[in-house]
């Protein structure tokens, strides 16, 4: 079996930090969210993987390489435009051949990986297999609707009366039936050719569609919302670790990973919390689930549940919460203060805060 990883997309959710690089690299406890994907496919024995990707393809060709450090065999796939997953799956018809393969989208994070649905898909063939998840607001996802015997009866986009609570996570399991589907389906009112509609089309001719549903965590990481929520699942799972130096004037309290370079001195750190290569803490508080990036600074601070990318500087900030604060971002003081400051800046800015 082989796999197929959607990396390409806008992100447009995620502006401004999708102008700068892409989304699958947003880091999770400082690593990239599309790490987690590959990791999970090869805990589940997959070995050769297509990445499709787009605009944002070099940086992750430099980040990910041949798939050597996965224990995984990468092919890169450009597509120009992001003219939807199944349009991602017929560029790949060449890699995909005719092999069973996963379709998974790089930036979901799902914590029990896909080692049960993989070997679910391997020892009862189908021409697609869809895994599921009950939500409490079907409306806004893509939603399928089940037979007792766990049967694919149709599927709905973001419909109004939806029929059942079951949403499309992003985890598929197709056999080549799928490339007959992808050639023969039509773009929607978006443009874009829509992978429920080739399994739709794979339904509506008797084609055998299973689904598999799971209760665990899983997260769409295309919101500043959802970003923090998974770190925040992500640093529930952190075990302590202290490579780095940590003065006798500071505290270290509850799980704190801090990596080899990094520099705590002065400061109180309250676990869940990760800390990067070369960052400094002087003087300050960092809060549970916070993960501050390498390179970063945080000086006469205090900030909690928050995300620092790589060489991001606070200074003089009395309290930052609920942040994802981009590479290379300066956070320092101006001259009011307020009680907490909430924030989501890009790549490279500059904001200026009260002491």
């Amino acid at each position: 079996m082989k796999a197929l990883v959607l990396a390409g997309g806008t992100g447009s959710r995620l502006r401004p930090f999708t102008h700068t690089g892409a989304k699958q690299l947003l880091p999770i406890a400082n690593k990239p969210v599309l790490f987690y994907a590959l990791e999970s496919l090869a805990a589940a024995g997959i070995r050769d993987v297509g990445i499709v990707v787009g605009e944002h393809g070099r940086e992750i060709r430099e980040l990910t390489g041949d798939g050597a450090g996965f224990g995984l065999r990468i092919t890169y796939l450009q597509q120009p435009r992001p003219l939807g997953l199944a349009h991602a799956v017929l560029i790949a018809g060449d890699f995909l051949g005719d092999d069973d393969f996963l379709l998974y989208l790089g930036d979901n994070y799902l914590q029990e990986g896909v080692t049960d649905f993989a070997r679910l898909a391997a020892a009862d063939p189908a021409a697609a297999r869809l895994l599921l998840t009950p939500v409490a607001d079907p409306s806004s996802f893509g939603v399928a609707e089940v037979d007792a015997e766990g049967n694919v009866l149709g599927l709905e986009e973001k419909p109004d009366a939806p029929r059942s609570d079951l949403a499309l996570i992003g985890v598929y399991a197709f056999s080549r039936a799928v490339h007959a589907a992808v050639r023969a389906i039509r773009p929607s009112v978006r443009g874009e050719l829509e992978i429920t509609h080739a399994v739709q089309w794979m339904i509506d001719r008797g084609m055998r569609v299973r689904a598999d549903t799971t209760t665990r965590p899983w997260r769409d990481t295309g919101s500043v919302e959802d970003m923090l929520e998974v770190n925040r699942e992500v640093l529930d799972g952190l075990e302590g670790r202290i490579e780095g130096k940590v003065d006798p004037h500071s505290t270290l309290v509850g799980r704190v990973r801090l990596a080899e370079g990094a520099v705590v001195r002065g400061s109180r750190v309250v676990g869940p919390v990760v800390i990067g290569a070369g960052a400094v803490i002087s003087n300050s508080m960092v809060g549970p689930y916070t993960s501050i990036g390498e390179d970063c600074r945080v000086e006469d601070s205090a900030i909690e549940y928050s995300v620092l990318l790589r060489g991001a500087q606070v200074e003089g900030a009395s309290r930052i919460e609920a942040s994802l604060i981009g590479r290379g971002a300066v956070v320092g003081p101006a001259p009011r203060l307020p009680q907490a400051h909430r924030l989501v800046i890009g790549d490279h800015s500059k904001v200026h805060l009260t002491s």
